[in-house]
């Protein structure tokens, strides 16, 4: 097993740079997730870790070792990208062991390294068929089974499930998460779904035009994101966001005027803020209630009903749309004018930078 490090990480197409500059440790064993939208530059620095893109400045290491003058096949790390890229003439098994018959593995032990993955990826009864025969789930197997039967340092997977449909891509999730307990190994898994990462690794990179918005576990980056990036990213339905001014600095809060006039009182930040001062307040639709004597007024658009939950979507009377969650048996109607509560003491609040103001530890005064 492997720990990954990136010293510095930068990386330029010509005179364009796509990597500013990253610093990151991946852990012994970790599943580290790399999120962001497309174009963030999260597949070019798996593919700088794997040796498959030049790094213009800064260091890649591999258990502390510089990686720079070392080609890919070297590196003890396999990769599994979005196509499975096997060979139609060749059966599963054959499909599985090629690497290893390139490398001059012995027959045998070809055999017992692949029937060894077979089991633990239970395909034992596929290996003798070809792939035009699988399903798309069966096909991701066997691409995964083509990087066990390595027995790599660590797994490089690139949005290895955006070709399945929702129900198999939701099963071959439960597959890694398991799979990656079993093996105990590390994992830099790529996606733009923000759901996997959430659902699968153990942190989280979220990457922004090749910078690094912020890393950490899944429920940091909902319960505490450090940008408005990160909280319109992580989430979904994703966080509201409301233009706000501050009327008020009282310790042990701020009070905001809304958009309609409305006042609101959220915990104080610890950032000095002034009266007068226009911020952005963020509140995830589970914090918001439709309530007759709420403070924001809006008509509904649309419903979502998801089962035991349901989503409503409104405009307020200023233009902004508003998700609030409640629960799927509500008798709201799009078309329906309605009022809505925010749950102040879960409300986060963001500068005019986008960077999130912290929530404690301010002395303000008393009003």
């Amino acid at each position: 097993m492997a720990t990954v490090e990136l010293r510095h990480v930068r990386k330029m197409f010509g005179a364009h740079d796509v990597i500013h500059g990253i610093d990151l440790l991946i852990r012994d064993h970790e599943f580290m997730a790399f999120v962001g939208p497309s174009g963030s530059g999260k597949s070019t620095l798996l593919r700088m870790i794997a040796g498959l893109e030049e790094v213009t400045e800064g260091e890649v290491l591999i258990d502390g070792a510089p990686m720079q003058d070392v080609p890919p096949s070297k590196r003890g790390l396999a990769m599994v990208f979005q196509s499975y890229a096997l060979y139609p003439h060749m059966t599963v098994a054959e499909n599985m062991s090629f690497s290893l018959r390139l490398a001059g593995v012995p027959k045998e032990e070809r055999d017992q390294k692949v029937r060894a993955v077979a089991r633990i990826l239970e395909m034992e009864p596929l290996l003798e068929r070809k792939p035009r025969q699988l399903s798309g789930g069966q096909l991701q197997r066997v691409a995964i089974g083509r990087a066990m039967v390595r027995q790599p340092k660590a797994f490089l997977l690139d949005e290895p499930l955006s070709n399945l449909d929702a129900a198999l891509q939701a099963q071959m999730r439960l597959e890694l998460v398991r799979l990656h307990r079993e093996l105990d190994t590390t994992m830099v898994y790529v996606t733009h779904d923000q759901l996997e990462a959430m659902t699968m690794a153990d942190r989280i990179l979220v990457l922004n035009n090749g910078r690094v918005e912020q890393l950490g576990s899944p429920l940091e980056l909902y319960e505490h994101p450090a940008t408005l990036f990160v909280a319109g990213f992580i989430g979904a339905p994703k966080m509201n966001f409301l233009d706000v001014e501050v009327k008020n600095l009282c310790e042990p809060q701020v009070v905001l005027i809304l958009t309609n006039g409305a006042s609101l009182s959220v915990p104080a930040p610890a950032l000095q803020l002034n009266v007068g001062e226009k911020i952005k307040l963020g509140v995830r639709p589970e914090h918001v209630t439709l309530e007759p004597e709420g403070d924001l007024q809006g008509e509904i658009e649309a419903l979502e009903h998801l089962g035991p939950r349901a989503y409503i979507h409104a405009r307020l009377a200023d233009g902004t749309r508003l998700v609030a969650q409640t629960g799927g048996n509500t008798q709201a109607r799009p078309g329906d004018r309605v009022a809505f509560r925010l749950r102040s003491e879960a409300a986060h609040l963001f500068d005019a930078s986008g960077k999130a103001l912290p929530r404690s530890g301010a002395k303000l005064p008393a009003c």
